[in-house]
């Protein structure tokens, strides 16, 4: 197993570790969303798209995952981007959308049901 070094501390750590044994430090800082299918897609029941925005101090630390997951909660496929491309895919699906209108949140449920 490869070993790193914890940013924390400065104990050595097997890369497959999440967190660092020594101090509880996390050796990897990342964001996750997960998106459900179109609901008139068939085929898509029961699968989700998951996307990890991997966080880090050097750059080659910082990509974007994508990874289709199934019902049984298994990743069926996956691909990492790095941040050009992610960006690339961003720019490429905000230009693609019709802007709806927001949905109401519950806070704004409540302020217009105060209004009345």
């Amino acid at each position: 197993m490869p070993v790193v070094e914890c940013r924390q501390c400065g104990g050595s750590v097997e890369e497959a570790f999440r967190f660092c044994p020594w101090c509880a430090a996390p050796l990897r800082s990342k964001l996750v969303e997960f998106f459900r299918p179109h609901p008139l897609v068939a085929s898509d029941a029961g699968r989700a798209l998951r996307v990890s925005r991997y966080l880090g101090p050097a750059a080659e630390e910082r990509h974007v995952r994508f990874s289709v997951w199934n019902e049984e909660g298994a990743a069926e496929a996956a691909i990492s981007l790095d941040e050009d491309e992610a960006l690339r895919l961003a720019r490429f699906v905000a230009g693609s959308v019709t802007h709806a209108e927001p949905r109401p949140t519950f806070v704004g449920k409540l302020l217009a049901v105060a209004r009345r």
